[in-house]
């Protein structure tokens, strides 16, 4: 595998579970969740994003937020579903899906916490996992998914300053 830059992204905020949405795997994003998510992707465009492919999880929420994601990317990636990124999988079982899936140099990953959180600490080596705050998002480069060298953290960035920054 070759080296390629990793943007992991927590999902935007989702409707509360509870009666409304007894399957957890349907909620959606809120109106509000959704439309500042949007502002992140333009904080992220600041940022000088681009990316060639997204992978999300299957959950709607995380679904939704990896669409508005592609729509506000002037290369509009394809995204695609990895049922691996879908919350209780182990670091190991998300990285080797992902090797066999990554084929491009910029990639998006979408999920869920404490899920992507882990899976970052794995990547950079750290020894606890990162916390996501829902549609904040990180930048890691690696030599390659399936290198034994740790990726460097390029940035970790809550959605409050990725808003402020596509101001």
């Amino acid at each position: 595998m070759r080296p390629c830059e990793l943007y992991l992204v927590r999902h935007a905020v989702a409707a509360e579970r509870g009666d409304d949405w007894p399957d957890d795997t349907k909620r959606p994003l809120t109106a509000e969740g959704a439309s500042r998510f949007r502002d992140v992707v333009d904080g992220l465009l600041w940022f000088g994003v681009g990316l060639d492919e997204i992978f999300t999880s299957p959950l709607v929420r995380a679904r939704q937020t990896a669409d508005l994601l592609a729509a506000g990317l002037a290369e509009h990636p394809p995204v695609k579903t990895v049922d691996e990124l879908a919350p209780g999988n182990e670091v190991k079982e998300v990285i080797a899906s992902l090797v066999k899936r990554v084929k491009r140099r910029r990639v998006g990953i979408v999920g869920h916490e404490p899920e992507l959180g882990e899976l970052a600490a794995a990547l950079v080596g750290a020894p606890r996992a990162l916390p996501f705050r829902k549609g904040g998002a990180c930048r890691i480069d690696v030599d390659g998914l399936d290198s034994l060298r740790a990726g460097v953290l390029i940035w970790f960035l809550p959605p409050k300053i990725l808003r402020k920054a596509g101001r």
